[in-house]
């Protein structure tokens, strides 16, 4: 049996991972990996989640397992914070999954489930681990325009023309914020006309919110996906906790279908349990748990929502502080594309070969579309990154 399995592809990141750790160079930047990190390159514990853990020793008395579709007070409160009484609570199911992945897994399973020949849109470029599941899962993927290769901003009008071809029952895969790869966001009259094209087509919209309180900060970061979810009969909403409460090896993630039609709650609540059953029956608890005592507790849903709005306006700092130093040392503003993103990545726009020179030359490691992470920087970096691009006459 073994014999007749496949080599598959190498992981790039994790092999950047690799290279970084056996580059000996003192001043090398590490831009490749997505995940938080603080001026001292570590992803610290939130002072809220480390407060919660510690009530949470002292309260727990069982491990047994909570139910298919986690507890639903995180459901509770996970969709508050997500749709802030956009949709009624009526009318969405929810299921606990192990992280945002494991939502994405469920909700593209759900769709093959209800409607086996939908087409699935999605930006050009997405998440990879997007395409890799549904390539997985063998789902028809229909790329749509999204970044411009030029302004570094989004292709809207390219979008639009290539999202009016979608037919009724299609899914159009959406970033509810903070853009990954691109950073490239939509404003909200973009999201209008999105909704309208949804309207007008009738393809269904799955949002995958990510970086909720990265961008803009929490209430602005869900406007889109909060439009979207009030205007339309029927959407998917997967949403991720690694992100804005730092619990990235909790693995702590949910799955939200909204219907207009509060009568198929139940039904999607069936579902929901049953492809968790399926897939690894009980969802994981503990960091579920952790963002249920800190969205619960006034006082540690205080400390929590200040230590994020510090992270998030010190990424905003460090693009700012990026962009500046790259006006100063190349004389253009180019590169204030970079101000403008929002989240912790950005796409430089430049080739596989310029990204490899900036790793062979200057130690700046980055995946190879030219995604980078800002939150990989401080103030020290960003002068050391910004002379390396210059001088790579990017």
């Amino acid at each position: 049996m073994f014999a007749n399995l496949k080599a598959q592809p190498a992981d790039k990141i994790l092999a950047l991972v690799k290279a970084y750790r056996e580059d000996p160079r003192a001043e090398k930047i590490d831009l490749g990996v997505g995940v938080y990190k603080n001026a001292e390159g570590v992803t610290p514990v939130m002072r809220a989640v480390k407060k919660a853990e510690q009530q949470l020793w002292e309260l727990e008395s069982t491990k047994s397992y909570v139910g298919l579709a986690g507890d639903p007070a995180f459901s509770d409160v996970m969709i508050d914070m997500v749709l802030g009484g956009a949709v009624a609570r009526g009318n969405v199911a929810a299921a606990a999954t192990p992280g945002g992945t494991g939502a994405c897994r469920q909700a593209f399973e759900l769709i093959k489930m209800a409607n086996p020949g939908a087409c699935v849109f999605v930006s050009n470029p997405t998440w990879p681990n997007h395409t890799s599941i549904l390539n997985y899962l063998e789902m028809e993927v229909v790329p749509y325009r999204y970044f411009d290769a030029d302004t570094r901003g989004v292709d809207f009008d390219g979008m639009m023309a290539d999202l009016k071809t979608a037919k009724a029952g299609d899914i159009v895969l959406l970033h509810g914020c903070c853009h990954n790869p691109t950073g490239a966001n939509l404003n909200a009259m973009q999201w209008q006309i999105v909704v309208d094209i949804l309207l007008e087509t009738g393809a269904i919209p799955m949002i995958d919110i990510a970086y909720q309180g990265f961008g803009d900060g929490l209430e602005q970061d869900a406007a889109g996906t909060r439009l979207v979810a009030s205007s339309v009969p029927e959407c998917l909403i997967a949403a991720s906790c690694s992100k804005n409460f730092g619990i990235y090896r909790e693995r702590t993630g949910i799955l939200m279908a909204v219907s207009a039609d509060a009568s198929l709650q139940a039904l999607n609540q069936d579902t929901l349990a049953f492809l968790n059953r399926q897939n690894f029956s009980f969802p994981p608890d503990h960091g579920a748990r952790l963002v249920t005592m800190v969205l619960s507790d006034p006082d540690l849903r205080a400390d929590w929502a200040a230590e994020l709005e510090e992270v998030r306006l010190g990424m905003l700092g460090l693009r700012e502080q990026l962009a500046g130093e790259l006006q100063r040392l190349g004389g253009s503003d180019r590169f204030g594309f970079l101000a403008q993103h929002r989240g912790m990545f950005s796409r430089l726009g430049t080739t596989p070969e310029m990204v490899e020179k900036l790793r062979a030359e200057h130690g700046i490691y980055m995946v190879g579309d030219s995604r980078m992470n800002i939150a990989g920087l401080n103030a020290q970096s960003v002068p050391i990154l910004a002379k390396a691009i210059v001088d790579a006459g990017i």
